[in-house]
């Protein structure tokens, strides 16, 4: 038995009752779904994490991936851990009509920030916890343990083919985080079964094929992740990024669990202010990097540096400015594609090039034919495959 002495009264962590006044705290904190299992290491997630490495699939992602041996052993993080609480917190939100004008997607998850609020629910039962003597750390979207799979492993759901935790009767609309602790409790749940049969949905929805196989997704297709990928966007998955500014969240929009059930779990208390479902694309292009970092300081930007997201805007004006821009250098599409043409950067002069050539603009490619610079140039090299987008009747 795991027994610490507290105000000279034995708090046993293997009774029963007890974990039923954590799972209740937990529930009166704002969890929706709790769940219970032990501490060892997760073996198939190191598995499954080495085997993507190898292969080239987690592409340069850091997270969970860069280190697996740490993010799956949580003794790692908390010497003496003996059990995992795992809590899943709703973000599912009625999405609002598009707003019209030249506007960026926002992915659900990327909304508002949801992490805060549901931190917050689980130090509740943390501090509980801790004043009954146990060591307890509360980790969410953090490198060193992967939440998805102690949720599995604690019975809140399955792994769907997207990769996504489906919980059962709720989808994957769902903040996971956990509670590593070592205090010793009875695991709550068996493990999910599973859900999905033979839907492939995911699989024939994703914009840009990035489910390989069940539960396998090529980091190097999934927009997911190259909207938030350093570098050069991949020239291969501009147009399917389309109005896309920061994530991507087709694989649950298409999944039918998480579409018909997702409406059921709307979050209970409101997440932290966010930047919402649509963002403007001429503001992100004309804010300043104290401006973009203030708005968007919740997203993961590479080397806390906004240019990212500027890249990722250039690349929508392209896929959606109107066609019926005028030679007015004064015209709002004009004029930003004129000033990027110009700007310093020449990552970011590369992708304003791009999307002047998709938008037939040839008078504007002038700007750069005799610019140097071997992203430009590249740009250059490469604008006969560029797909010029025309008026459709």
């Amino acid at each position: 038995m795991s027994r610490v002495k507290r105000n000279q009264i034995l708090v046993d962590s293997t009774d029963p009752a007890y974990l039923e006044s954590l799972l209740q705290l937990a529930a009166s904190a704002g969890l929706d779904r709790v769940g219970v299992c032990d501490a060892t290491v997760l073996d198939r997630a190191r598995s499954a994490i080495d085997d993507r490495n190898e292969r080239g699939l987690s592409d340069t992602m850091g997270f969970t991936f860069r280190n697996p041996s740490r993010s799956t052993d949580p003794d790692r993080s908390v010497s003496g851990a003996r059990s995992i609480i795992v809590g899943a917190r709703s973000y599912y939100s009625e999405q609002p009509d598009h707003p019209g004008g030249l506007v960026g997607r926002v992915a659900r998850y990327a909304q508002a920030d949801h992490y805060t609020p549901l931190r917050q629910s689980l130090q509740q039962v943390a501090l509980r916890l801790r004043a009954d003597g146990f060591r307890a750390v509360v980790f969410a979207d953090e490198n060193a343990i992967v939440d998805r799979e102690v949720a599995h492993r604690a019975g809140l759901g399955w792994f769907g083919k997207n990769a996504n935790l489906l919980l059962p009767g709720a989808g994957s609309f769902f903040s996971l985080g956990s509670i590593v602790t070592n205090a010793v409790l009875s695991p709550a749940k068996q493990p999910a079964p599973d859900g999905c049969g033979t839907c492939r949905s995911c699989f024939d929805d994703c914009p840009t094929q990035a489910i390989v196989a069940e539960g396998v997704i090529d980091a190097r297709r999934c927009l997911a992740w190259l909207v938030q990928k350093p570098g050069v966007f991949p020239r291969e998955f501009r147009v399917a990024l389309h109005d896309r500014l920061y994530g991507c969240d087709d694989c649950q929009t298409s999944c039918p669990p998480t579409v018909r059930l997702g409406r059921r779990h709307t979050a209970s208390t409101p997440p932290a202010i966010g930047p919402g479902a649509f963002v403007d694309v001429f503001g992100v292009l004309d804010s300043t990097d104290q401006e973009l970092l203030e708005r968007f300081g919740s997203w993961y930007l590479a080397e806390r540096n906004p240019k990212w997201l500027r890249r990722n805007a250039l690349i929508i004006l392209g896929n959606i400015a109107p066609l019926t821009m005028s030679n007015d250098p004064s015209d709002s599409v004009e004029r930003m594609l004129r000033k990027y043409l110009g700007d310093i950067d020449p990552l970011l002069r590369a992708h304003a090039l791009w999307a002047a050539i998709r938008l037939g603009r040839q008078d504007l490619v002038s700007l750069v034919e005799r610019d140097a610079d071997s992203l430009v140039q590249d740009e250059l090299n490469h604008q006969s495959s560029v797909p010029i987008r025309t008026v459709t009747l």
